[in-house]
């Protein structure tokens, strides 16, 4: 009835060669090439997404300004109501 879901392809001229992972070392040359290469690599796209995220930034703060400059009460429009308040 069909072949089992292991065997479902022959693959031919194929050789694959596995350690144990009780075998293997977790960290591997962990500090002398691991943190250097992400220094590496942190240099070398920092400016591809630093000036974005810089820009998106500053526009969301310049927002947030004009917003809450928005929301205050010009003093100068109620003039007239104070001092007509003022006079009763």
């Amino acid at each position: 009835m069909g072949r089992h879901f292991g065997n479902l392809a022959r693959v031919r001229h194929v050789i694959t060669y596995s350690i144990s992972p009780f075998e293997q070392r977790a960290f591997p040359n962990f500090f002398s090439k691991g943190i250097p290469n992400v220094w590496r690599r942190f240099r070398a796209s920092v400016f591809k997404w630093a000036p974005p995220m810089t820009v998106m930034y500053l526009t969301y703060t310049w927002g947030n300004g004009v917003h809450e400059q928005g929301k205050r009460k010009n003093i100068a429009d109620f003039e007239k109501e104070v001092a007509a308040e003022e006079e009763e």
